[in-house]
């Protein structure tokens, strides 16, 4: 059993005033597919989107189990878990690719703003040909003196309406495999830099989603993020956190779900008992626990492992997978147990099950973790 620090226990609770003010309107707003920038500027008042990162910066300097451990609270309390995703998305894949790799002075002038979250991050990774498949990127930075040109398009760029600065991801070596990628940081307005409209999609849909077309968009050569060639080291980097991040929040969201259903199968009566009472509702409740304690475990135990500095590409993937299928099953379990409630929009139920499935296809797909580990074990 992990023990937290009564520090780690202050800073989690910090975000319980808030959390209401955050789950205001999620049903209308996921509806509406509406991103509601006076929840981001709640967010920044919280002081949640500076926690991983150095003083210097404005952050609070936690270390990765800290960060998670108050993303799990979110996940907890927010019922906007558009709104989550997209906290995590700024985090994982602007602020910590900067911490990590960026030079001097990509960090004194953007990562204040990251910090505060006065700047909205996105990062473009997946394009219309390549989306697990990352290495099959068809986007093009040349190099033209003292800036990059980049050409192509990326897809499913998650925060990409309301992002200021991308991280954009170019094959600047055309047979380089892993060593041809190339990070850049670029700020939207930026030339040749077209974001498009947002996309309608199935669940999460308060956190925007929109495509990127770059035709000869020129950035500064000093906006690589590392080193030329070093994209796909950033890249990693980027979905370990991301993945740590994002699926913590689905363990708290899980836990949450678990607690109303708990008090569903309680209250509710059918044929002279509580639902609870009939195995068949029983065994659902006992599945989602199993679910919520297995991820919490898998998440938690890979980030001490990570930080401890060791291998955690199995990890990693198991606990992606582990998270994201149990999250699925649990939101149907919801559906289920609350009935025709369950079904109807305005109990917020159905939503989670549309969310779920997003779990299940980013940051890797579930048959992509499965490959990943399949190839670990020699197959």
């Amino acid at each position: 059993m992990r023990c937290w620090t009564d520090e780690q226990k202050e800073l989690r609770a910090g975000l319980r005033p808030w959390l209401d003010e955050l789950s205001d309107g999620h049903v209308a707003q996921d509806a509406a597919a509406e991103f509601s920038r006076a929840k981001w500027e709640t967010v920044r008042r919280t002081g949640l989107l500076s926690l991983p990162f150095e003083e210097r910066w404005g952050g609070l300097g936690r270390s990765l189990l800290t960060t998670m451990y108050v993303l799990e609270g979110l996940g907890e309390g927010c019922r906007d878990a558009g709104l989550n995703f997209s906290v995590c998305t700024h985090l994982a894949s602007t602020g910590v690719p900067l911490q990590r790799f960026g030079s001097p002075a990509l960090q004194e002038r953007y990562l204040p703003g990251v910090c505060a979250g006065s700047l909205i991050g996105a990062h473009a990774i997946s394009e219309p040909d390549s989306g697990s498949d990352a290495l099959a990127m068809r986007t093009r930075a040349v190099r033209d003196g003292d800036t990059y040109v980049l050409t192509g398009g990326k897809a499913f760029v998650s925060n990409g309406p309301v992002a200021d600065v991308f991280v954009i991801y170019a094959r600047t070596h055309p047979d380089g495999g892993p060593l041809g990628i190339t990070a850049f940081l670029v700020e939207r307005g930026t030339p040749g830099l077209d974001v498009g409209h947002p996309v309608a999609k199935m669940g999460l849909r308060t956190s925007p989603l929109s495509e990127l077309f770059l035709d000869g968009c020129r950035v500064p050569a000093d906006h690589v993020i590392g080193r030329p060639g070093g994209g796909f080291l950033v890249l990693d980097h980027v979905m370990k956190w991301e993945i740590l991040c994002s699926f913590i929040v689905t363990a708290g969201e899980m836990h949450h779900r678990l607690t109303r259903c708990l008090d569903q199968a309680r209250s509710r009566s059918q044929f002279g008992a509580p639902i609870g009472s009939y195995q068949a509702v029983s065994h659902k409740l006992v599945d989602m626990r199993i679910g919520v304690e297995n991820a919490r475990r898998w998440l938690y135990a890979t980030a001490e492992k990570m930080t401890a500095g060791k291998n955690v590409t199995e990890d990693i993937a198991i606990s992606k997978l582990i998270t994201s299928e149990a999250n699925v099953a649990s939101a149907l379990a919801a559906v289920q147990i609350f009935g025709g409630n369950g079904y109807m929009a305005e109990y917020g139920i159905e939503k989670e099950l549309r969310n779920a499935v997003a779990g299940t296809l980013y940051s890797g797909t579930s048959e992509i973790q499965r490959n990943r580990i399949a190839s670990l074990l020699g197959l």
